[in-house]
Protein backbone atom coordinates (compact mmCIF):
# COMPACT_ATOMS: atom_id res chain seq x y z
CA UNK A 1 0.00 0.00 0.00
CA UNK A 2 1.59 3.37 -0.96
CA UNK A 3 -1.05 5.92 -0.57
CA UNK A 4 0.01 8.48 2.44
CA UNK A 5 -2.32 8.36 5.43
CA UNK A 6 -2.33 12.04 6.50
CA UNK A 7 0.20 10.71 9.36
CA UNK A 8 3.06 12.99 10.29
CA UNK A 9 6.34 13.05 11.97
CA UNK A 10 6.72 14.74 15.30
CA UNK A 11 9.18 17.92 16.49
CA UNK A 12 11.25 15.31 18.13
CA UNK A 13 11.60 12.87 15.11
CA UNK A 14 12.18 14.97 13.17
CA UNK A 15 15.21 16.39 15.46
CA UNK A 16 16.46 13.03 16.02
CA UNK A 17 16.60 12.43 12.05
CA UNK A 18 18.13 16.08 11.89
CA UNK A 19 20.50 14.29 14.36
CA UNK A 20 20.60 10.79 13.08
CA UNK A 21 22.34 12.01 9.57
CA UNK A 22 25.09 13.61 10.97
CA UNK A 23 26.18 10.03 11.90
CA UNK A 24 25.49 11.07 16.15
CA UNK A 25 23.23 7.64 16.51
CA UNK A 26 23.16 3.95 15.24
CA UNK A 27 19.61 3.17 15.36
CA UNK A 28 16.41 4.64 15.72
CA UNK A 29 12.76 3.16 16.42
CA UNK A 30 9.11 5.26 15.47
CA UNK A 31 6.32 4.03 16.41
CA UNK A 32 2.47 5.09 15.10
CA UNK A 33 0.92 6.56 18.19
CA UNK A 34 -2.05 8.37 18.25
CA UNK A 35 -1.96 9.64 14.38
CA UNK A 36 1.55 10.44 14.78
CA UNK A 37 5.05 9.36 13.76
CA UNK A 38 6.70 9.33 17.54
CA UNK A 39 10.17 8.29 18.91
CA UNK A 40 10.09 4.25 20.12
CA UNK A 41 13.91 4.10 21.56
CA UNK A 42 17.29 5.50 20.07
CA UNK A 43 20.87 3.88 20.18
CA UNK A 44 24.20 5.77 19.90
CA UNK A 45 26.97 4.09 17.58
CA UNK A 46 29.32 2.73 19.99
CA UNK A 47 31.62 -0.53 18.23
CA UNK A 48 31.25 -1.74 14.46
CA UNK A 49 28.09 -1.97 12.74
CA UNK A 50 27.75 -5.57 12.40
CA UNK A 51 29.23 -5.75 16.19
CA UNK A 52 25.78 -3.68 17.33
CA UNK A 53 22.83 -5.19 15.38
CA UNK A 54 21.60 -8.46 16.88
CA UNK A 55 22.09 -6.32 20.45
CA UNK A 56 20.18 -2.81 19.29
CA UNK A 57 17.55 -4.00 16.84
CA UNK A 58 16.14 -7.25 18.15
CA UNK A 59 15.33 -6.60 21.94
CA UNK A 60 13.26 -3.65 20.31
CA UNK A 61 10.94 -5.44 17.79
CA UNK A 62 7.81 -6.08 19.50
CA UNK A 63 5.93 -10.13 18.58
CA UNK A 64 2.78 -8.16 18.82
CA UNK A 65 3.22 -4.78 17.13
CA UNK A 66 4.85 -3.24 14.03
CA UNK A 67 7.10 -0.63 13.60
CA UNK A 68 10.07 1.11 12.16
CA UNK A 69 14.17 0.89 12.65
CA UNK A 70 16.46 2.70 11.38
CA UNK A 71 20.07 1.49 11.76
CA UNK A 72 23.17 2.95 10.56
CA UNK A 73 25.70 1.61 8.56
CA UNK A 74 29.71 2.51 8.98
CA UNK A 75 29.66 3.35 4.97
CA UNK A 76 28.36 6.95 3.08
CA UNK A 77 27.75 7.91 0.17
CA UNK A 78 27.63 11.49 -1.12
CA UNK A 79 24.44 12.50 1.57
CA UNK A 80 26.47 11.11 4.15
CA UNK A 81 25.92 7.86 6.25
CA UNK A 82 23.74 5.23 4.63
CA UNK A 83 21.09 3.43 6.55
CA UNK A 84 19.18 0.45 6.42
CA UNK A 85 15.22 0.90 6.88
CA UNK A 86 13.77 -1.99 8.82
CA UNK A 87 9.99 -2.43 7.86
CA UNK A 88 8.87 -4.81 11.12
CA UNK A 89 5.52 -6.15 10.52
CA UNK A 90 5.14 -9.71 12.52
CA UNK A 91 2.55 -12.32 11.37
CA UNK A 92 0.75 -12.09 14.79
CA UNK A 93 -0.13 -8.26 15.12
CA UNK A 94 -3.35 -6.82 13.90
CA UNK A 95 -4.25 -6.63 10.76
CA UNK A 96 -5.51 -2.98 11.00
CA UNK A 97 -1.99 -2.21 12.26
CA UNK A 98 -0.23 -3.65 9.44
CA UNK A 99 -1.94 -1.94 7.01
CA UNK A 100 -1.75 1.34 9.10
CA UNK A 101 2.11 1.30 9.42
CA UNK A 102 2.52 -0.37 5.19
CA UNK A 103 0.71 2.75 4.38
CA UNK A 104 2.95 5.30 6.25
CA UNK A 105 5.93 3.99 5.19
CA UNK A 106 6.72 6.22 1.94
CA UNK A 107 5.99 9.21 4.68
CA UNK A 108 8.92 7.72 7.02
CA UNK A 109 11.38 7.45 4.59
CA UNK A 110 10.50 10.65 2.82
CA UNK A 111 11.01 12.52 6.33
CA UNK A 112 14.48 10.53 6.79
CA UNK A 113 15.86 11.18 3.55
CA UNK A 114 15.74 8.55 1.14
CA UNK A 115 19.08 9.31 -0.10
CA UNK A 116 20.15 8.34 3.02
CA UNK A 117 18.66 4.72 2.73
CA UNK A 118 20.74 2.13 1.17
CA UNK A 119 18.77 -0.69 1.79
CA UNK A 120 15.23 -1.54 2.76
CA UNK A 121 14.12 -4.57 4.55
CA UNK A 122 10.39 -6.23 5.30
CA UNK A 123 10.57 -8.23 8.04
CA UNK A 124 7.99 -10.96 9.71
CA UNK A 125 9.82 -13.10 12.41
CA UNK A 126 12.96 -11.59 14.08
CA UNK A 127 15.42 -13.76 11.50
CA UNK A 128 14.54 -11.61 9.22
CA UNK A 129 15.75 -8.26 10.48
CA UNK A 130 18.28 -9.98 12.97
CA UNK A 131 22.19 -10.02 11.09
CA UNK A 132 22.12 -12.69 9.64
CA UNK A 133 18.55 -12.04 8.00
CA UNK A 134 20.87 -9.35 6.30
CA UNK A 135 23.65 -10.85 5.36
CA UNK A 136 21.17 -13.63 4.01
CA UNK A 137 19.58 -10.24 1.71
CA UNK A 138 22.25 -9.18 0.80
CA UNK A 139 23.20 -12.55 -0.69
CA UNK A 140 19.60 -12.61 -2.24
CA UNK A 141 20.21 -9.77 -4.32
CA UNK A 142 23.76 -10.43 -5.55
CA UNK A 143 23.26 -13.54 -6.52
CA UNK A 144 21.46 -14.04 -10.22
CA UNK A 145 18.31 -14.67 -10.85
CA UNK A 146 17.32 -18.43 -11.98
CA UNK A 147 17.08 -18.53 -15.81
CA UNK A 148 14.05 -20.13 -17.22
CA UNK A 149 14.60 -23.14 -19.08
CA UNK A 150 15.09 -20.87 -22.41
CA UNK A 151 16.49 -18.51 -21.38
CA UNK A 152 19.14 -22.03 -19.79
CA UNK A 153 18.64 -23.33 -23.83
CA UNK A 154 19.83 -19.71 -25.01
CA UNK A 155 22.62 -19.44 -22.59
CA UNK A 156 24.29 -22.60 -23.85
CA UNK A 157 23.78 -21.97 -27.57
CA UNK A 158 25.82 -18.92 -27.24
CA UNK A 159 28.04 -21.00 -25.24
CA UNK A 160 28.56 -23.50 -28.13
CA UNK A 161 27.83 -21.00 -31.05
CA UNK A 162 31.43 -21.93 -33.23
CA UNK A 163 31.22 -25.50 -32.94
CA UNK A 164 34.19 -26.97 -34.95
CA UNK A 165 32.27 -29.50 -37.35
CA UNK A 166 35.56 -30.84 -39.38
CA UNK A 167 36.90 -32.22 -36.28
CA UNK A 168 33.74 -34.13 -35.57
CA UNK A 169 33.21 -37.48 -36.57
CA UNK A 170 30.56 -40.66 -37.36
CA UNK A 171 32.33 -43.49 -35.72
CA UNK A 172 30.36 -47.20 -35.47
CA UNK A 173 29.29 -48.04 -32.37
CA UNK A 174 27.98 -51.96 -32.59
CA UNK A 175 27.14 -54.15 -34.85
CA UNK A 176 25.31 -56.51 -32.79
CA UNK A 177 22.45 -58.85 -34.11
CA UNK A 178 19.06 -57.65 -33.05
CA UNK A 179 15.50 -58.75 -32.79
CA UNK A 180 12.47 -56.72 -32.94
CA UNK A 181 11.89 -57.50 -29.30
CA UNK A 182 14.98 -56.55 -28.41
CA UNK A 183 15.59 -53.42 -29.96
CA UNK A 184 14.57 -51.22 -27.36
CA UNK A 185 16.89 -52.67 -25.16
CA UNK A 186 19.92 -51.30 -27.74
CA UNK A 187 18.83 -47.35 -27.51
CA UNK A 188 20.75 -45.47 -24.79
CA UNK A 189 18.46 -43.50 -22.95
CA UNK A 190 20.84 -41.12 -21.97
CA UNK A 191 23.00 -40.15 -24.95
CA UNK A 192 21.67 -39.99 -28.91
CA UNK A 193 22.63 -42.29 -31.17
CA UNK A 194 21.75 -43.17 -35.24
CA UNK A 195 20.55 -46.58 -36.16
CA UNK A 196 20.23 -48.50 -38.88
CA UNK A 197 18.06 -51.45 -38.44
CA UNK A 198 17.12 -54.52 -40.89
CA UNK A 199 13.88 -55.00 -39.81
CA UNK A 200 12.61 -58.86 -41.43
CA UNK A 201 8.95 -59.03 -41.41
CA UNK A 202 5.84 -60.42 -43.55
CA UNK A 203 3.74 -58.14 -45.32
CA UNK A 204 1.13 -59.20 -47.51
CA UNK A 205 2.13 -62.93 -48.01
CA UNK A 206 5.85 -61.57 -48.60
CA UNK A 207 8.98 -61.53 -46.59
CA UNK A 208 10.69 -58.35 -46.61
CA UNK A 209 13.71 -57.07 -44.74
CA UNK A 210 13.25 -53.41 -45.22
CA UNK A 211 16.60 -50.92 -43.61
CA UNK A 212 14.66 -48.48 -40.97
CA UNK A 213 17.39 -45.40 -39.98
CA UNK A 214 16.40 -44.31 -36.64
CA UNK A 215 17.61 -41.18 -34.66
CA UNK A 216 17.20 -41.47 -31.04
CA UNK A 217 17.75 -37.91 -28.96
CA UNK A 218 16.64 -38.19 -25.36
CA UNK A 219 15.42 -35.00 -24.98
CA UNK A 220 17.33 -32.54 -22.43
CA UNK A 221 19.44 -35.23 -20.71
CA UNK A 222 21.77 -34.25 -23.64
CA UNK A 223 23.84 -31.20 -23.95
CA UNK A 224 23.01 -28.35 -26.22
CA UNK A 225 26.37 -29.41 -28.00
CA UNK A 226 25.23 -32.93 -28.18
CA UNK A 227 22.09 -31.99 -29.88
CA UNK A 228 23.21 -29.66 -32.62
CA UNK A 229 25.91 -31.46 -33.83
CA UNK A 230 23.22 -34.85 -34.04
CA UNK A 231 20.74 -32.59 -35.79
CA UNK A 232 22.60 -31.12 -37.94
CA UNK A 233 24.82 -34.54 -39.23
CA UNK A 234 21.47 -36.58 -39.49
CA UNK A 235 20.95 -35.52 -43.02
CA UNK A 236 24.10 -36.12 -44.09
CA UNK A 237 24.60 -39.65 -43.18
CA UNK A 238 21.61 -40.48 -44.55
CA UNK A 239 22.76 -39.14 -48.04
CA UNK A 240 26.00 -41.02 -47.85
CA UNK A 241 24.39 -44.31 -46.60
CA UNK A 242 21.83 -44.13 -49.77
CA UNK A 243 23.79 -42.66 -52.48
CA UNK A 244 27.33 -43.46 -51.80
CA UNK A 245 26.60 -47.26 -50.39
CA UNK A 246 22.97 -47.91 -52.46
CA UNK A 247 20.86 -48.78 -49.08
CA UNK A 248 17.86 -48.04 -49.34
CA UNK A 249 15.93 -46.67 -46.74
CA UNK A 250 12.59 -47.73 -46.55
CA UNK A 251 11.58 -45.69 -43.03
CA UNK A 252 13.37 -42.39 -41.44
CA UNK A 253 12.75 -42.33 -37.75
CA UNK A 254 12.86 -39.81 -34.73
CA UNK A 255 12.37 -41.05 -31.32
CA UNK A 256 12.67 -39.72 -27.57
CA UNK A 257 13.65 -43.27 -26.10
CA UNK A 258 13.38 -47.44 -27.35
CA UNK A 259 9.82 -47.63 -25.75
CA UNK A 260 8.63 -46.41 -29.01
CA UNK A 261 9.55 -49.40 -30.65
CA UNK A 262 7.25 -52.17 -30.89
CA UNK A 263 6.93 -54.72 -33.36
CA UNK A 264 2.92 -52.95 -34.32
CA UNK A 265 4.95 -49.64 -34.26
CA UNK A 266 7.83 -50.84 -36.71
CA UNK A 267 4.97 -52.31 -38.96
CA UNK A 268 2.52 -49.10 -39.17
CA UNK A 269 5.86 -47.10 -40.00
CA UNK A 270 6.91 -49.12 -42.48
CA UNK A 271 3.48 -49.63 -43.98
CA UNK A 272 1.23 -46.84 -43.42
CA UNK A 273 -2.28 -48.00 -44.30
CA UNK A 274 -4.14 -46.29 -46.99
CA UNK A 275 -7.15 -43.58 -45.41
CA UNK A 276 -7.95 -43.01 -49.31
CA UNK A 277 -12.01 -43.09 -49.25
CA UNK A 278 -14.45 -41.53 -51.81
CA UNK A 279 -16.58 -39.41 -50.37
CA UNK A 280 -20.16 -40.49 -51.52
CA UNK A 281 -22.46 -38.32 -52.83
CA UNK A 282 -24.48 -36.89 -50.59
CA UNK A 283 -28.40 -36.63 -50.87
CA UNK A 284 -29.85 -33.07 -50.03
CA UNK A 285 -32.01 -32.98 -47.10
CA UNK A 286 -35.10 -32.39 -47.18
CA UNK A 287 -36.90 -28.99 -44.98
CA UNK A 288 -36.73 -30.02 -41.28
CA UNK A 289 -40.17 -29.39 -39.41
CA UNK A 290 -43.70 -29.53 -41.11
CA UNK A 291 -44.06 -31.31 -44.78
CA UNK A 292 -45.28 -29.20 -47.55
CA UNK A 293 -48.87 -29.74 -48.93
CA UNK A 294 -49.44 -32.61 -50.82
CA UNK A 295 -48.98 -32.44 -54.36
CA UNK A 296 -51.21 -34.53 -57.03
CA UNK A 297 -49.91 -35.91 -61.03
CA UNK A 298 -52.02 -36.04 -63.57
CA UNK A 299 -51.20 -37.89 -66.74
CA UNK A 300 -51.23 -36.11 -70.31
CA UNK A 301 -53.89 -35.09 -71.49
CA UNK A 302 -56.22 -35.91 -68.87
CA UNK A 303 -57.95 -32.38 -68.34
CA UNK A 304 -59.35 -33.60 -64.99
CA UNK A 305 -62.79 -33.82 -66.16
CA UNK A 306 -65.77 -36.33 -65.47
CA UNK A 307 -67.72 -37.58 -68.03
Amino acid sequence: MSHQTGIQATGEVKEIFAKARNGEYRLIKVVIEKEKLVLGGSKRAAKKWDQEWDSYVLPLVEDDMPSYLLYRLDTTNNQGYEWIFLAWSPDHSPVRQKMLYAATRATLKKEFGGGHIKEEIFGTVKDDVSLNGYKKYLSSQAAPLPLTAAEEELRQIKLTEEIDFPKESIKLSSTSPTEVKDLPKRIPNDAARYHFFLYKHSHEGDYLESTVFIYSMPGYKCSVKERMLYSSCKNPLVDTVEKNLGIEIAKKLEIDNGDELTSDFLYEEVHPKQHAHKQAFAKPKGPTGKRGGRRITRAPGDDGDDD
